[in-house]
């Protein structure tokens, strides 16, 4: 009887039809995680010269000014140490300009920007002055790997 129910060929194709769709939207998702998954981790140079800018900062003798109040070079790198923690946990440190600036240029509380002071000179943005850090360090070659 099953064999003269004209409607049995559809459920068939029916049946048949929702796996492809599936799996079509298994492909989809495995993709998408492949694209994010690829933009998360940072690479090693990058990872390289955030640390090269935060142990900079820390051996300079300059002053770092969060929210009003002036800080020695520890303490700054102390901080901006936190905020990179909090930045990777997002994946949002990809390179040594995004730590800059989503971490090193301003309070993500206050907005206000960070300065940096060293001696008697005035003081100038964290940005300008890890920016400028950054051009030495790429320049002497300093955050690049050994060639081998």
């Amino acid at each position: 009887m099953d064999s003269l129910n004209p409607m049995q060929p559809l459920k068939l194709r029916r049946r048949a039809a929702a796996p492809r769709s599936l799996r079509r939207a298994g492909w989809l998702l495995a993709g998408l995680l492949a694209c994010f998954g690829a933009q998360a981790a940072p690479s090693a140079q990058a990872e390289r010269e955030i640390e090269q800018l935060i142990q900079a900062l820390g051996r300079s003798g300059c002053q770092f000014e969060r929210n009003g109040s002036w800080h020695d070079a520890a303490q700054a790198q102390a901080h901006l140490r936190k905020k990179l923690a909090y930045l990777r946990k997002r994946d949002l440190a990809d390179t040594a300009e995004a730590f800059i600036d989503r971490a090193a240029s301003r309070s993500s509380l206050s907005g206000q920007p960070y300065r940096v002071r060293c001696g008697q000179a005035a003081p100038v943005s964290s940005a300008s002055w890890l920016r400028g850090k950054l051009v030495q360090l790429r320049s002497a070659g300093v955050s690049t790997p050994p060639s081998r």
